[in-house]
């Protein structure tokens, strides 16, 4: 109760939260990672963050900073709870939202479940300045909705080819949304900045001739033994070793997203965001339900 009450005194400066939605084609690409320590620093120089982990099947970013949830989304729904209490304030400043394994099973939500779900939802809209959805890796369904209904998304690579191909495919589903996020990508875990210049001058070439798809090149990160070691002592790899390398890129990565101006940001109308993650949601349960109705027949 204190944890929420601190919260909402905290957070009294009216905002609509801007969503990034942050994936990969394959895991293991350093996806959350750089999610959390984007987040930091953003926080750090004033912004206020929240990371809803979205990754029903292997969330980590509990561990990545060190935090045992109390409670997931599910129990928030299930048990009826506030927003702010399912909320985990860290010791870095950065609020994080745990989704759990039960967010593959929607199945059995009820109409009243997903209108208990918005109306929590939305009032973290006016709460926070930057909204980052940790997504699991690949493409589903559901997550191309997600997609369709955040702000921007941050598309996380590495040079490897298989990345690379999945990386691809990912934004091919793209095409398929009558709403798009703006487009960014960060190559990671590369052996120089001529590296991943070249991955991203690649990515960025094929989906605009393919896809007529534009991608904002924000930067490469390298490989750094400081992330393997900031992630064992389960200690955000920025705040484990600041002047690291990767520390330093990760930095420079979010200025040049904060530097980004367009003129989308601005007059594109779209519906806020926490409407259109419940239309996800219901959309999402009635074709479980339709699977579940069809498999039991």
């Amino acid at each position: 109760m204190d944890q929420a009450e601190s919260l909402r005194r905290r957070m009294n400066k009216t905002v609509h939260a801007r969503i990034i939605a942050v994936a990969s084609g394959k895991g293991g690409v350093g996806k959350s990672n750089l999610v959390v320590n984007t987040a930091l620093g953003l926080n750090n120089i004033g912004h206020r963050t929240l990371i809803l982990d979205m990754d029903s099947g292997m969330g980590n970013i509990d561990v990545i900073m060190g935090v045992q949830p109390s409670y997931h989304l599910i129990d928030m729904i299930k048990n009826r709870l506030a927003v702010w209490d399912v909320i985990e304030s860290t010791s870095y400043g950065v609020s994080y939202i745990a989704g759990g394994s039960g967010l593959s099973d929607m199945a059995q939500f009820s109409q009243a479940d997903m209108s208990y779900f918005q109306q929590q939802l939305q009032s973290l809209s006016h709460h926070f300045d930057y909204i980052f959805l940790d997504l699991g890796a690949g493409v589903t369904e559901e997550s191309l909705q997600l997609l369709s209904a955040a702000d921007d998304l941050i598309i996380v690579t590495t040079p490897e080819p298989t990345a690379l191909t999945d990386a691809y495919s990912l934004l091919k589903q793209l095409t398929r949304l009558p709403d798009k996020p703006l487009i960014f990508a960060v190559a990671n875990q590369t052996d120089s900045e001529k590296e991943g210049a070249h991955t991203l001058a690649n990515l960025s070439q094929v989906a605009k001739q393919f896809l007529q798809l534009e991608i904002v090149k924000l930067g490469c990160v390298p490989h750094d033994r400081v992330v393997s070691r900031a992630v064992k002592a389960q200690i955000p790899y920025s705040v484990y070793q600041t002047k690291s390398k990767v520390s330093m890129a990760t930095t420079k990565i979010m200025h040049s997203y904060l530097s980004f101006k367009k003129e989308e940001w601005d007059t594109v109308q779209k519906t806020p965001f926490f409407q259109r993650l419940s239309r996800w949601m219901s959309e999402s349960t009635t074709v479980m339900k339709n699977k579940k109705n069809i498999k039991h027949r």
